[in-house]
């Protein structure tokens, strides 16, 4: 999730083993600790596009890697703030651990995919739970440990907590729901859905995102899972990539070629050719309004390229300002 969300469950689950008058340098050190995976954007490459999308949610992020990226953090931070603030070695390291193991558990449950089970498997676990941002997620539990830390009371920290299992719960079932009437729209269709996948749309957990594959398409639909009433919106489909039909001049032992393949693996297999500029490859998986197929990011290829040039890696965000108005009355309907 954005850095604001990781670094307010990281300060928080610090705060659990922090006694009252600590709460504030727990906060503070579990924040820290719990924006530090991210620091796996700063792996890239100039000359290979693709090298910052392997590596995002990648071995710091992963199970395994805990204790020591918590340790990493320790060495870093106990130098800068022990004899300032008083503290040992251990526990400095305990709240790192915290911060830093809430991290990829919290990702895993949004829809980006996070390799948990590095180096053990590459396998990009998203459990679409909850978007990558959301406010009503975050703002109440960045308040109350913010609160806690203030009035030096723990209590506010466990009801921030409860606040958001109880949310990403709400988000699990909300995605069983939305799952469901996916289902009902590709029976309807006369589908048989080889995959079929259900995705928030973006900063709530209202209007969901359907995306399913048959032998040929892909299709992508809204839905909203209503306690008495449930709304469809009726989406677009796009055929799937088929690199003979779509990309006859592109030949196996070109990197521009092995890029596509790295890009299928990063999209979990939904990609398709860009319906509007046909040198471009998309994830389908990602859009402003979920019932439309305008990707926010793709990868771009050139005929004239040799053999050894890479893909262009692009991101796309249209009219970001309408679509976010245009999700917010679907929301609202």
């Amino acid at each position: 999730m954005d850095p604001l969300t990781q670094a307010a469950l990281g300060g928080a689950v610090a705060q659990t083993r922090g006694r009252p008058r600590e709460l504030a340098k727990a906060l503070a050190i579990g924040a820290l600790a719990g924006m530090a995976p991210d620091l796996d954007v700063l792996i890239r490459s100039e000359g290979d596009p693709l090298l910052a999308l392997e590596f995002h949610r990648h071995f710091t992020h992963s199970l395994l890697f805990i204790p020591f990226g918590a340790l990493i953090c320790a060495l870093a931070f106990y130098p800068l703030l022990a004899g300032r603030w008083n503290l040992t070695f251990k526990q400095i390291y305990i709240w790192c651990l915290l911060g830093y193991g809430s991290h990829g558990l919290l990702d895993a449950c949004t829809t980006y995919g996070t390799q948990l089970l590095w180096p053990l498997s590459n396998d990009r676990f998203a459990w679409d739970w909850i978007s990558v941002v959301d406010p009503l997620f975050t703002l109440p539990l960045l308040a109350l440990v913010i609160l806690a830390a203030v009035h030096r009371k723990r209590g506010l920290t466990l009801v921030g907590l409860i606040w958001g299992l109880a949310y990403i719960g709400l988000g699990a079932i909300q995605h069983e729901r939305a799952l469901q009437l996916g289902e009902q729209l590709a029976r309807d269709r006369g589908h048989q859905p080889q995959r079929l996948e259900a995705k928030p749309s973006f900063g709530n957990l209202a209007v969901w995102k359907v995306v399913y594959e048959t032998e040929q398409h892909f299709y992508v639909d809204a839905v909203k899972p209503g306690w008495s009433n449930s709304r469809v919106w009726q989406g677009d489909s796009v055929p799937k990539l088929d690199l003979a039909r779509d990309l006859p001049w592109l030949t196996g032992d070109t990197q521009q070629a092995r890029d596509i393949e790295r890009f299928r693996w990063f999209s979990a297999g939904y990609i398709a050719l860009d319906q509007n500029d046909p040198r471009r490859v998309v994830d389908i998986r990602y859009s402003l309004l979920p019932h439309r197929i305008d990707p926010l990011w793709g990868i771009q290829l050139d005929q004239g390229a040799t053999s050894q040039d890479f893909a262009r890696y692009y991101t796309d965000r249209g009219d970001g300002r309408k679509a976010l108005g245009d999700l917010w009355q679907m929301i609202v309907e």
